[in-house]
């Protein structure tokens, strides 16, 4: 008779001994961990994001004439180009009185671009515009435009990025205007956003 072959489990690991086992040495042993106990009068913070109180539903109750419009470098540049007066055009495509919003970022790259743009700066120092000062560190203009969008839903971004529209149709209640076939257009206006007609 010949020997019987054992089978072999499938996926059998060898038995590791654990660092708390009391064989090893006292000093090569894992110390036990302790459990803090928690205080039950001590408050308990949570992280929540709080959700804007300007919007019903979807609707922005913030928009509304005059509007206020934070401009992009490239959106002076693109109305250059397609001949359009930057505030007439945008009253021309809201039907109501607009106030366009320069921040200092955009201020900044604007007279980056250097000689070739001056004409763009000549219009981004326009008195009818409005200049919004910026705390934060760094020029970069798209950052800077997201977050004063996403703290305070009383703007609408005129740009003809692609990244940074991608970017502002992520916050709810925030129009965008861009260019097209020569004229302003308006993407996400409270009339869009399905509230309620009263």
């Amino acid at each position: 008779q010949g020997k019987q072959k054992k089978a072999r489990k499938y996926a059998v690991m060898k038995r590791m001994i654990s660092l708390r086992d009391q064989r090893i040495n006292e000093k090569d042993r894992a110390k036990a961990r302790v459990k803090k106990k928690e205080d039950p009068s001590a408050i308990k913070e949570r992280e929540v994001p709080q959700h804007p109180s300007c919007l019903f539903f979807q609707y922005n109750t913030q928009l509304g004439p005059p509007y206020h419009i934070l401009v992009d470098t490239n959106f002076i540049n693109f109305s250059i180009k397609a001949k359009l007066d930057l505030v007439q055009s945008m009253m021309d495509c809201l039907y109501a009185k607009c106030i366009p919003c320069i921040t200092d970022c955009v201020m900044g790259e604007i007279e980056k671009l250097g000689q070739k743009y001056r004409v763009a700066l000549r219009i981004a120092k326009d008195p009818r515009f409005e200049r919004l000062p910026c705390m934060h560190k760094g020029t970069y203009a798209d950052d800077c435009l997201v977050q004063r969008v996403t703290q305070h839903k009383c703007y609408i971004v005129a740009t003809v990025d692609k990244e940074l529209k991608r970017r502002i149709r992520k916050i709810p209640g925030v129009p965008i205007m861009y260019i097209s076939r020569h004229r302003y257009n308006i993407e996400r206006m409270p009339d869009d956003y399905g509230a309620p007609r009263f």
